[in-house]
């Protein structure tokens, strides 16, 4: 009896891991598209010969693309820390 109620909790928390593994994939995702329009509907707005319009978006770009980096690193750290977590899992359910 004790084994099947570990066993429902354990698939309990690897359904609530992959949940929000895939809300954090969807924020990913929204989050790029947004700001792609935003950098494309900056392209078509600037000025080209307005050399502040440039600046502005050297240095947009350059301020996102550290987030951007950062975004990624955190979900590779998030991806990793998950497997240890399903390695362990599976560790204890063998034993």
């Amino acid at each position: 009896m004790a084994d099947n109620h570990l066993n429902r909790v354990r698939g309990a928390a690897l359904d609530r891991i992959e949940k929000t593994e895939r809300q954090f994939k969807w924020a990913l995702v929204g989050a790029a598209l947004f700001e792609g329009l935003f950098l494309v509907t900056f392209l078509f707005a600037m000025e080209h010969n307005n050399r502040t319009h440039w600046l502005l978006l050297i240095g947009t770009v350059g301020s996102y693309t550290i987030v951007i980096l950062g975004l990624i690193v955190l979900g590779i750290f998030v991806n990793r820390c998950t497997a240890r977590l399903l390695r362990a899992i599976e560790m204890m359910k063998n034993e």
